[in-house]
């Protein structure tokens, strides 16, 4: 068992039966009364952040999570198939799970967040960037702006669609950001 002067951030714990990590906590020693920390905890298996206030001294249970490499191999009916990069056991997960999932090709890189002691598998996360190649997108037409901003739909390689700069055409290979789903720059072969 842990207590409140234990915090810190990325601290992982139980609270209320649900797995979560300290993002943000602050130690307040009011004037009157007994002290308290003020915390910001993102929920591991929903990723909402919740703003709670603990009574200095209170116990908390910590927990181990471990962060662990993933291929990924294809989807079917059970959902995502991935396999461990150095042990090659293979896990599928539900398509709920993978965020951006439509991203994500065959043989990206993904880590996922597993709770150690149960062996569940909390988070799969995408690289902050992926490249992909654009298969789909109308030519520009010079003069059809009057801003320098101007951006056009373009369909990717695993089908997903983001908006684009009007200078990039079919076939050309493009960085995008997986938080965000913008486009980062064109890659150079």
């Amino acid at each position: 068992m842990a207590t409140t002067a234990d915090f810190k951030n990325g601290l992982y714990f139980n609270y209320e039966g649900k797995p979560v990590s300290i993002i943000w906590f602050q130690h307040v020693k009011p004037g009157k009364g007994p002290a308290f920390v003020k915390t910001k905890l993102r929920n591991l298996e929903n990723g909402k952040i919740l703003d709670r206030t603990f009574t200095a001294g209170e116990k908390i249970d910590p927990i181990s999570v471990e962060r662990r490499p993933y291929t990924y191999l294809y989807k079917d009916d059970m959902g995502y198939n991935f396999m461990h990069t150095e042990t090659y056991e293979q896990v599928s997960i539900p398509e709920e799970m993978v965020e951006n999932a439509d991203l994500m090709k065959e043989g990206q890189y993904v880590e996922m967040m597993f709770l150690a002691d149960e062996e569940k598998c909390l988070t799969c996360e995408l690289p902050t960037y992926v490249e992909l190649e654009v298969t789909y997108t109308e030519p520009a037409v010079k003069g059809d702006t009057a801003s320098s901003n101007a951006l056009k739909a373009a369909t990717l390689e695993t089908g997903a669609e983001i908006m684009v700069p009007l200078f990039i055409n079919q076939g050309d290979k493009i960085r995008v950001n997986t938080v965000d789903r913008s486009y980062g720059e064109r890659v150079k072969e």
